[in-house]
């Protein structure tokens, strides 16, 4: 065990997460934070969620809390883990354990109070690091090292740990790209691809998460491609992958100075047409929101590339502006490096540089030219808005009113 690190975390003194630990460091038991919020601390990163691992058995857990004043859920006590509320910050508190039987995202569990045996449970050796309150790290697995190198790495045998459950062949990705660097852990890599076939066993929600996560982290580029070229976006997708279009969706996003987006990004990656974007939303279960926009930016994005300043105007008055800028930067994407990214950077700030107005015609303005109501009216009234754009958005009484009077004129020709 390396457990020379002490870390000088404040709020491990003071503060909801201190109380909890002093509740639970009482009276025989010991209650430590683990993984994820150790691994930032020590990466200088935000920590996040804030778990913690405890000797205590759930009933005590709750117990305790019940005398403390604060709230306690019982939210998988099943397997130990009991959330506790403190100040509006959730705790997740689980007590030790190792698993006596496994079969994917299930596993039979027997409580304990072995600190080793319980980091050896775990998936990654940068996920088993522990803190106590007094900032002392303990390091059972040789995390340490690993986080130093930044590197992920699969505790024990990676095997194992994947057939324990197959969502890790998904965590090893993700986690690597929100964390690591350089290429992916090798042997955790050809270990994933023996055992790709069990993505198939795997719950779309869950997926989705991993992928969604996954696209938004800082190296989500390389770990796309080697993704890409160990097979796993063809069988998490169903159809082809496009690594070159998502490093220019990345690229073209960081020059814009606009957050990193999961749906933008999946849109490079594997949308080339609506049906791509179909499929896409029934296999990894999209919510009704999310295949929306992946759908609209897969419509006949092409027709944003080669514009002028006017047809451009014309596409953010149709579109939006959401999905004028999804579409123009999935149009953006598509096209690469190979073109000048002046012209695809004044369109794409086109919404911040100018409102489209709103059609100033109503349907009287055509009654009073002896249009009646009906099918007839409406379609008047498209073909006047048309107009409108191509006369690039007039506002003044003269072209307006040449506008109808052209109109109507061209409906009453043709219904003679």
């Amino acid at each position: 065990m390396n457990s020379a690190r002490v870390l000088d975390a404040p709020w491990l003194k003071s503060g909801p997460a201190a109380r909890v630990l002093a509740l639970l460091n009482d009276r025989g038991e010991e209650a430590r934070v683990i993984g994820g919020a150790v691994r930032n601390m020590l990466l200088g990163i935000p920590t996040g969620d804030i778990d913690i691992a405890t000797t205590a058995l759930p009933n005590e857990v709750i117990r305790r809390a019940k005398v403390a004043g604060i709230k306690s859920v019982p939210t998988g006590i099943e397997h130990g883990t009991v959330t506790l509320v403190v100040d509006a910050h959730p705790f997740e508190i689980t007590t030790l354990r190792e698993d006596t039987e496994t079969f994917g995202r299930k596993a039979k569990v027997a409580f304990g109070r072995d600190w080793v045996g319980d980091a050896n449970r775990r998936d990654f050796t940068i996920n088993a690091l522990s803190v106590d309150q007094a900032g002392v790290v303990y390091d059972y697995v040789d995390g340490l090292p690993d986080i130093a190198a930044r590197r992920v790495r699969f505790i024990g045998e990676p095997a194992r740990r994947i057939e324990e459950d197959y969502l890790r062949i998904l965590r090893f990705f993700r986690i690597h790209a929100a964390f690591g660097a350089g290429e992916v852990d090798r042997a955790g890599y050809l270990a994933c691809i023996a055992a790709r076939t069990g993505l198939a066993a795997l719950s779309a929600e869950r997926v989705r998460m991993e992928v969604l996560k996954l696209l938004i982290a800082d190296g989500a580029i390389g770990v796309a491609a080697a993704m890409a070229e160990g097979g796993f976006l063809q069988a998490i997708f169903g159809g082809v992958a496009y690594t070159g279009p998502l490093a220019s969706m990345i690229a073209a996003e960081r020059e814009l100075g606009l957050e990193a987006d999961a749906i933008r990004r999946l849109a490079a990656l594997a949308v080339a047409v609506t049906e791509d974007a179909r499929r896409l939303a029934t296999r990894l279960r999209l919510s009704n929101a999310e295949a929306k926009r992946l759908d609209a930016m897969g419509h006949r994005w092409w027709r944003l590339a080669g514009m002028d300043e006017a047809r451009a105007k014309q596409r953010l008055y149709r579109l939006g502006e959401e999905t004028y800028r999804d579409r123009l930067l999935l149009a953006w994407a598509r096209a690469g490096g190979h073109t000048d990214p002046a012209p695809w950077r004044e369109f794409a700030t086109l919404p911040q540089r100018w409102s489209a107005p709103k059609f100033p015609l109503k349907a009287a303005d055509f009654i009073a030219r002896g249009i009646a109501e009906g099918p007839t009216l409406g379609h008047v009234l498209t073909l006047a808005e048309d107009a409108w754009l191509a006369a690039n958005f007039p506002l003044d009484p003269g072209s307006l009113a040449s506008i109808v009077d052209q109109t109507v004129a061209r409906v009453t020709r043709d219904r003679q």
